[in-house]
């Protein structure tokens, strides 16, 4: 079998993506609380500054 670059994407795809860390699951059945709206209005501004600001180089 030839070693091309489509085999290699299928080699890669054949293994299942491993379950998430059990402390990653939400425990019991309570429900999210909504975001008050000054945590909204927070949120925003953040996103907005963080937009805004020239990234770093990497």
């Amino acid at each position: 079998m030839s070693s091309t670059p489509q085999h290699h994407a299928d080699h890669a795809l054949a293994y299942p993506e491993p379950p998430a860390h059990p402390n990653w699951r939400r425990r019991g059945t309570a429900k999210l609380r909504p975001l008050t709206p000054d945590q909204q209005q927070h949120n925003r501004e953040v996103l907005d500054l963080a937009l805004r600001k020239p990234r770093a180089a990497a």
